[in-house]
């Protein structure tokens, strides 16, 4: 078996392999090859897995993002994708080879991270993968759906929260998409574990809805200068159910100002938020907290480090502090004992000889970099390993970020 790079001419040979793999055929491209997903590939990122007669039976890409870490530091990320094989050839190693192929070459451009979205769990942890973002599907009834008066006051008496002097007015998705694009860019680059949208997947509609061109009402939120600063896309589909695809907002008041719009539409009989934060504090923003029904509850980004000096030092820190991790990649028969140092929100991180605080898998590693899962959780999980009294709540408050980190992006 060979696995090869490929090139523009081998778009649809990886394509119809692609979906060969998943048993699906490809959509039709609207006028001018956009309107689907596949748009977007980089073919000088993509591999092919053939055989020796030259039959292509797998495929994997990659895109080029930049993730935003803790700390609104932007960094370069592979976001793999495309990733499958055919079922006459699973479970013969073409995975396995296509992913060690793939992170080589990653490193040999220079990446120090790599991400994905997971279409099994059980698959990409043994590659180095964690899961390191999570998101929820909220459905409230309409007929719930009443908000409840802030109870926090200020000095003055008033409110702290919920007051909104912005607007909100209702675009077709046709007609802002430039909207959409500017308002995405400003929220992603100040959320931990958001990915960017390349102009290019915006213009050619590659994705879901709403970076697609698929019809949707989008409700676009406008500061008191009018300038937007947030919006929600959606869509009225079966039994009169509203559903939210995202709500991108640059604050807190948005975020409410836009929720208050859509669960205050008419003829409607629930709203489902496709992606919610598990933090999202709109379930205790109702009057009644069980009409937020949470319907799912998942993993979204998964993160695996390349080169775990750099990763680790390209992130913000929030607390000084010292800490050792023996750090095992069994995929990659690799392994590492790092003095993590911080002193001023920088870190500096070097090999040692000195007693560990914490071993631990480069998966679980990747789970905790971005700080949405607790060292101490995978400690009582019995996958990482605390060497000391102390440590795992030390890793906790140093690998905290500045606030929790989501990903909405779909790639």
């Amino acid at each position: 078996m060979e696995i090869r790079p490929t090139t523009d001419e081998d778009l649809d040979v990886f394509v119809d392999t692609l979906h060969a793999a998943f048993g699906r055929f490809p959509e039709t491209p609207t006028e001018g090859g956009g309107g689907v997903w596949w748009s977007a590939l980089e073919m000088d990122r993509n591999l092919l897995a053939m055989t020796a007669d030259g039959r292509p039976v797998g495929t994997a890409g990659a895109y080029s993002f930049e993730l935003t870490l803790p700390g609104e530091i932007l960094a370069p990320a592979a976001g793999v994708s495309a990733v499958g094989v055919l079922p006459s050839h699973r479970r013969q190693g073409v995975l396995s080879s296509m992913m060690r192929h793939q992170l080589a070459e990653l490193r040999a451009r220079g990446e120090f991270l790599s991400v994905l979205l997971a279409s099994e769990s059980p698959i990409y942890g043994r590659f180095g993968y964690g899961p390191a973002t999570y998101t929820q599907r909220l459905t409230v009834p309409r007929h719930q759906a009443a908000f409840a008066v802030p109870r926090a006051r200020g000095t003055a008496g008033a409110p702290t929260s919920g007051s909104d002097t912005g607007s909100v007015e209702l675009l077709r998705r046709a007609e802002c998409g430039g909207i959409l694009e500017e308002v995405y860019d400003r929220y992603r680059r100040a959320q931990p574990g958001a990915l960017s949208r390349p102009h290019r997947w915006w213009a050619l509609g590659a994705g879901q809805p709403p970076v697609s061109p698929a019809p949707r009402y989008v409700a676009v939120h406008r500061d008191a200068d009018g300038v937007p600063d947030g919006y929600a896309s959606y869509s009225i589909g079966e039994s009169d159910t509203l559903t939210v695809d995202e709500t991108i907002a640059t604050d807190d008041a948005v975020s409410t100002a836009l929720a208050r719009f859509v669960l205050g539409h008419d003829l409607v009989t629930q709203v489902v938020f496709k992606h919610v934060p598990p933090e999202d504090p709109l379930r205790r923003q109702l009057v009644d907290f069980r009409a937020g029904q949470v319907n799912d509850d998942t993993d979204w980004l998964w993160v695996r480090l390349l080169n775990v000096p750099r990763a680790l030092t390209a992130r913000g820190w929030f607390m000084d502090g010292e800490l050792v991790l023996d750090v095992d990649d069994p995929f990659l028969g690799e392994h590492g004992r790092y003095l993590l140092t911080i002193r001023d929100s920088k870190a500096d991180c070097v090999l040692t000889d000195r007693a560990p605080d914490l071993s631990l898998d480069v998966r679980d590693l990747g789970s905790i970099y971005l700080g949405g899962t607790a060292p101490s959780t995978l400690v009582r999980a019995g996958h990482v390993r605390a060497h000391r009294p102390g440590a795992a709540a030390l890793a906790d408050a140093l690998f905290r970020a500045e606030r929790p980190p989501h990903c909405l992006h779909w790639f």
